[in-house]
């Protein structure tokens, strides 16, 4: 049986109760106590629902279902029904703010800013990386109109032409952007920023590195060749020039292979995929190594010294090896004949410590916070004196970089320099 039919079969027999009272109350007692009881009846149920329908109305203005009126008659399957409605409409406003709740939590993650404007531009709600490349703040802003928070003459005609098919690239707060409206609904609008200051520098320094490259190997190429087309031009030649060419270019090629080996080796050190293999590196086993190669490279023009008071630690033995020779190797190249290099390992509070001491040449101020830039040199025709490519202090970075560990300089100028490698205690090997 439809609820409907329901509703009017229990009206119509409440109806037909209050006339068969009525009638017998007017059989027993008279016609008017009888239509007075019958009045008084139903004046009663008229009452009870007036106090249903408040009940109903103070429970509209703040519906729950918690809290929903009893009833009866009628009212029970009215109320029942509203239960059932409030309790879907709760679920469906719990669902919808878990949803809000979650898509807010993934535009906080996102590396891009995300702005929320209405139609005339005036602010709602944004992430916090818009916050970071604009320079914004919800809680202090929101309600505010976008353009007068981001000053800048390209975002406003950006804004006054309204051609947000092209993206916009920006240039604001130190750093470089890339913005776009995307219009949605009727009355709002998305501002989407994009950093790529960082990709920028990234592709700068690929192609200053390129350049660099192309310079650094185009000098010996230019001296081989030169000396090759002289050789065929002059088949004749007297033997101490030809064995004079000889050498240069000999010198020339080994130069160009020294620049792709640390080109390589810098590819290597900066690549996602060469994993660092960790082993026991036996310092004092090493240390001596490169003091027998510094002593090599030395031939007898300096008073070298080693100093091993320090731990074995964990790494690669032969990206820490490579590290050290470079640092040992400058020292030796920019000292002049006669000086003192001091090479120390030691133990210390926050680790371990590797150090170069030198009296040589030193260092400006200026230069050394740029020592480890690719190609970098202080004095040019000196460094091509010594035959450094210019990449050895940055390969010491990036092997330092995957040990965790970090580079430390002092230099005077005429006094001589101090080339020092903190290494943190959790790469310590511990004996047992």
């Amino acid at each position: 049986m439809s609820p409907r039919l329901i509703f009017w079969i229990s009206n119509v027999v409440r109806i037909f109760l209050v006339l068969a009272g009525t009638a017998l109350a007017a059989y027993f007692w008279g016609l008017v106590p009888g239509l007075i009881i019958g009045f008084l009846v139903l004046l009663t149920m008229f009452l009870i629902q007036l106090v249903y329908l408040q009940r109903l109305g103070d429970w509209l203005d703040n519906p729950s279902s918690s809290r929903l009126p009893d009833g009866s008659g009628a009212w029970t399957e009215v109320f029942s029904r509203l239960y059932k409605l409030r309790r879907g409409d709760e679920k469906n406003q719990a669902e919808l703010t878990e949803w809000l709740a979650r898509f807010r939590q993934a535009m906080t993650l996102l590396p891009d800013g995300v702005v929320i404007m209405d139609d005339v531009l005036f602010l709602e709600w944004c992430n916090p990386a818009a916050e970071h490349h604009l320079g914004l703040s919800l809680s202090q802003d929101k309600g505010m109109r976008v353009t007068n928070l981001v000053r800048s003459p390209e975002f406003m005609d950006y804004i006054i032409l309204g051609r947000y098919e092209t993206p916009l690239t920006l240039s604001f707060r130190d750093r470089k952007l890339i913005a776009h409206i995307i219009p949605f609904e009727n009355r709002r609008q998305i501002l989407v920023t994009h950093d790529v200051t960082e990709s920028e520098r990234i592709d700068m320094m690929r192609r200053d590195f390129i350049a660099n490259a192309s310079h650094e190997l185009r000098t010996p190429l230019t001296v081989i060749n030169g000396f090759l087309e002289i050789a065929s031009l002059q088949p004749d030649l007297d033997i101490p020039t030809r064995n004079a060419h000889l050498k240069l270019m000999s010198e020339q090629g080994e130069r160009m292979q020294r620049l792709v080996e640390d080109m390589l080796t810098l590819t290597r050190l900066e690549s996602v995929d060469h994993l660092l293999r960790t082993e026991v590196v036996n310092m004092r086993g090493l240390l001596e190594q490169i003091l027998q190669e510094a002593e090599a490279l030395s031939a007898g023009r300096h008073q070298i010294s080693l100093s091993v008071e320090g731990p074995d630690i964990k790494g690669s033995t032969d990206e820490i090896r490579s590290a050290l020779t470079n640092l040992v190797t400058n020292a030796i190249r920019y000292t002049p004949q006669g000086g003192r290099i001091e090479i120390c390992w030691q133990s210390v509070e926050q680790g371990a410590k590797f150090s170069v001491r030198d009296n040589g040449i030193g260092i400006s101020p200026e230069h050394i916070s740029r020592l480890t830039e690719r190609f970098y040199r202080v004095d040019k025709s000196r460094s091509r004196e010594t035959q450094g490519t210019g990449l050895g202090l940055a390969i010491v970075k990036h092997v330092l970089l995957r040990h965790n560990a970090q580079l430390f300089i002092e230099s005077t100028p005429e006094v001589g320099s101090v080339f020092a490698v903190q290494f943190p205690g959790t790469v310590l090997h511990q004996l047992h």
